[in-house]
């Protein structure tokens, strides 16, 4: 027992240090893209590119895993870091947009690994401590919404080069990561090739769950909105006159809004079911919508992001829980996979369309564009809450 609950930390601690890197980057990133961007509509694509990573690298990185563990995975990703960020101070001082793509592209490789830091929690966690544990993982983050937009601040201004040194900093962090991993301890048992677990299903039999489903498509749909939210707000606000600092603590708000909710939202989950917490989640994202399209003035893009933050929050974690029941030990390295490059693939469009709808239709019409997602992502919470009243339905 002694031993999980250190685990856990290690997994909390190293979730705070990635998301320190990933809000850091959330704060310049699209500043950082503009500034090298031949065209502004391309301000955005450096961000894209780390979820282009995370894509192409998620699969292979949770078959890595099933064979090597945890623990190898992890430093790998977060020695990427190190390299992502080298590569990102290099191409500030050379003016390389292109070479800033490819080291955000590098990043991504931090990114995909680091996604399995909640799953890890799970899997080292007891039954009835998984959800909490999922939670207190991803709560690390609570670390990130003050260090991240601090180190994203201090760094603009410690070169001449803009944003060269927030990047070293992002280097820096990334170090602590790797030193920080070396002490997890991922015990045999809980790896998916141990006999103790039952066979695995075909990965047809495991995608193809009603519960499965939605949870992809909760989580996707989640990460997706809250990127587009996070990553166009930074560019919205200097268009209309805000300053860097002003911008950062809006995203530092956002970032408490999306990870502070995670010290209790696994209790809740607890109590109330995955799918009541998911659907709490959808109302909140409904609310970011309509605050953003209440005003310009900070209050309202600080009110706006707090909200999308949140709602991230109670459905990303409800739907994690939720993934979690639908797959065995020995089916986690798909069942797991899948669900994260699916996260990554709607990131990945949602970087790159933040700035060309901020470009083409502004703030207000790009929030407005959102209205009929969310509605069509409460749909399916509804149907699975129904299925699952109904004494006969059997659900995965």
């Amino acid at each position: 027992m002694q031993n999980m609950h250190k685990q856990v930390l290690i997994l909390a601690g190293s979730q705070a240090v990635f998301q320190s890197v990933t809000i850091l980057l959330m704060t310049v990133g699209g500043l950082a893209g503009l500034y090298l961007a031949p065209d502004p509509a391309w301000a955005t694509i450096p961000l894209a590119m780390g979820s282009l990573g995370t894509a192409l690298i998620m699969f292979p990185a949770s078959i890595m895993m099933s064979r090597k563990g945890r623990r190898a995975g992890f430093l790998t990703g977060a020695a990427s870091g190190i390299v992502s960020a080298g590569m990102a101070v290099a191409a500030m001082f050379m003016h390389s947009f292109w070479l800033l793509c490819l080291a955000m592209l590098m990043l991504g490789i931090y990114q995909a690994f680091a996604q399995f830091y909640r799953f890890a929690a799970g899997e080292v966690a007891t039954e009835a401590f998984r959800t909490r544990a999922i939670s207190l993982v991803i709560a690390g983050g609570v670390v990130a919404a003050f260090a991240g937009p601090f180190l994203a601040r201090t760094g603009s201004n410690l070169l001449p080069v803009p944003y060269a040194g927030s990047f070293i900093l992002m280097g820096m962090m990334s170090l602590v990561g790797v030193l920080l991993l070396t002490g997890l301890q991922i015990p045999a048992e809980y790896n998916a090739e141990s006999s103790a677990v039952p066979a695995a299903r075909p990965w047809r039999k495991v995608l193809t769950q009603p519960a499965y489903l939605v949870a992809l498509f909760s989580a996707a749909s989640a990460y997706g909105i809250m990127v587009l939210a996070m990553t166009a707000t930074p560019i919205a606000m200097a268009n209309h006159g805000y300053t860097l600092s002003q911008s950062a603590t809006v995203i530092q708000l956002h970032v408490l809004g999306m990870y502070l909710p995670s010290f209790f939202t696994g209790r809740l989950a607890g109590r109330f079911g995955s799918v009541k917490i998911m659907l709490s989640g959808v109302v909140m994202l409904l609310g970011y919508v309509l605050v953003a399209l209440s005003g310009k003035s900070l209050i309202f893009f600080a009110g706006a992001l707090i909200l999308a933050g949140t709602g991230w929050n109670f459905l990303y974690i409800g739907a994690t829980s939720l993934l979690s029941t639908t797959y065995s030990g020995k089916e986690k390295g798909v069942a797991q996979a899948v669900n994260d490059m699916s996260v990554f693939i709607f990131t990945l469009l949602c970087s790159v369309a933040a700035g060309t709808l901020l470009n083409t239709v502004g703030w207000q019409n790009m929030n407005k564009i959102l209205v009929p997602w969310v509605i069509v992502l409460a749909l399916p919470l509804f149907w699975l809450a129904w299925r699952r009243r109904k004494p006969a339905a059997v659900l995965a």
